[in-house]
């Protein structure tokens, strides 16, 4: 008996040992498949996917697709049907036809791996209407460098610049790998928006002198403290009772030479108004760039109201929008500009405060003694400038709907005088379907790409 159980657990152990070897077969047999299985179903999916997309036309046995693209590519979609119909086997010849539709063509924007990741950050913000101008070419230059104005670092910029420089030279290895971190994604797709925020830091760093929150000292100071001690300014009493050391630009013959070649002089490490001086000089440029990046857009507008003839939108809109930017905005500017040329060091102190009179501006006030004029008929020129900005309101924002109400109103009022049988007008879809003995795509006759 207990040969008999030997022979049967001996028996089971070789009926098992014969399965799990079968089994691993198998499994390594589908291993060595499974990556083109995968293929085949997700081509199989989106293949039905497309078709259930299409109308099918049983009298014509065909499939019928509706579907916008650019006239750029009509050749090269033909081509395809044309090589897929030959692939196929089918004896039915494809058929692109245009039709007529009534529905507002969807925008299209061709990009590439560089120009990609600025026209999302233009994207997420809106996309515009069709056959309407595109700021994402301006945004390769404006984003960068407004962006540098804010993060003016070398030492940070060469960070970023060298990071997304690998990741670009890289980019053959890196996009093979289809990695599914989010992060890594999102910072690989913009590689080329890093390259130049980069570039452009590098650039506005050495302009601010600025590495790494330290000042280089790379062409010598163009400041001289001789003078200081010459006048007494710097003497030995003096900073005993002031040890901070402080730098008068009016004491004659501290500059030595010529300023400083390129950027700001490091001096201004030893200046204890440093971040004051460079905190203002960065606010008002910024204020600047970002002024005239405004009033760029509000331009960019005015060729789309004059490519859709849209007089209403030039008069109601265009107009008083740059009248209120620039009667208010414009006028900061040239204030800024106005005051770094007409005051120097000499008079530096009774320089006016330009925010209190822009506040004062709007306020009208003009009785304040300690504020001295920028120039002659300030108060006239600036009462002016509010005057036209409030009437620009009104103008922008209150005759512009009424208009568009009466417009609404008489286009219902020819509606309703329309005799209601149009049977034989409104017969058939209002797409222009057409059919077609092969395979089918529509087209809007002035469709063109770059919406």
């Amino acid at each position: 008996m207990l040969q008999g159980v030997n022979m049967r657990l001996e028996d089971l152990f070789t009926v098992l040992t014969q399965t799990e070897s079968h089994r691993q077969s198998l499994l390594q047999e589908a291993a060595a498949n499974w990556h083109s299985w995968v293929i085949k179903v997700q081509k199989m999916k989106a293949i039905y996917h497309i078709l259930n997309m299409c109308n099918i036309d049983v009298t014509q046995q065909c499939v019928i697709a509706e579907i916008w693209f650019p006239v750029a590519d009509t050749v090269r979609i033909r081509r395809a049907l044309e090589q897929g119909v030959e692939l196929s086997g089918s004896s039915m010849v494809p058929i692109l036809t245009a039709v007529q539709s009534k529905t507002a063509p969807p925008t299209f924007n061709r990009t590439n791996k560089f120009t990609a990741g600025f026209q999302n950050i233009v994207d997420a913000y809106g996309i515009g209407s069709y056959r309407e101008m595109n700021p994402a070419p301006y945004t390769i230059i404006t984003f960068p460098f407004l962006f540098a104005v804010m993060f003016g670092d070398c030492g940070h910029g060469t960070v970023m610049f060298l990071a997304a420089l690998w990741m670009v030279l890289n980019e053959k290895h890196l996009l093979a790998q289809k990695s599914t971190n989010e992060i890594w994604n999102t910072f690989f797709h913009g590689r080329y928006l890093i390259l130049l925020m980069g570039i452009f830091s590098i650039y506005t760093g050495l302009i601010y002198n600025d590495c790494f929150s330290k000042s280089l000292n790379i062409f010598g100071s163009s400041w001289s403290v001789q003078p200081m001690f010459r006048n007494g300014t710097w003497s030995m009493q003096v900073l005993k009772t002031n040890p901070l050391l402080q730098l008068d630009p009016a004491v004659p013959g501290v500059y030595s030479g010529n300023p400083y070649p390129f950027g700001i002089d490091p001096i201004w490490n030893l200046a204890s108004n440093k971040l004051t001086f460079l905190n203002s000089y960065k606010m008002k440029m910024s204020v600047i760039l970002g002024i005239v990046q405004m009033v760029f857009g509000v331009i960019l507008s005015l060729f789309n109201y004059r490519f859709f003839r849209n007089t209403l939108n030039i008069i109601l809109q265009f107009i008083p929008e740059m009248i209120f930017i620039l009667s208010l905005f414009g006028y900061l500017v040239f204030m800024i500009i106005f005051k770094w040329c007409s005051f120097n060091v000499s008079v530096s102190r009774r320089a006016p405060s330009i925010l209190i009179h822009f506040i004062n501006m709007f306020l009208f006030n003009y009785k304040d003694s300690s504020n001295v004029p920028l120039y002659q008929h300030q108060q006239e020129v600036q009462s002016f400038f509010v005057i036209i900005a409030l009437i620009s309101v009104p103008w922008m924002l209150l005759i512009k709907p009424f208009i568009l109400r009466a417009n609404h109103r008489k286009s219902q009022l020819q509606a309703s005088r329309i005799p209601e049988d149009t049977s034989g007008d409104t017969e058939g879809d209002s797409s222009g379907h057409s059919v077609s003995a092969g395979a089918h795509g529509t087209q809007d006759e002035h469709e063109q790409e770059g919406g």
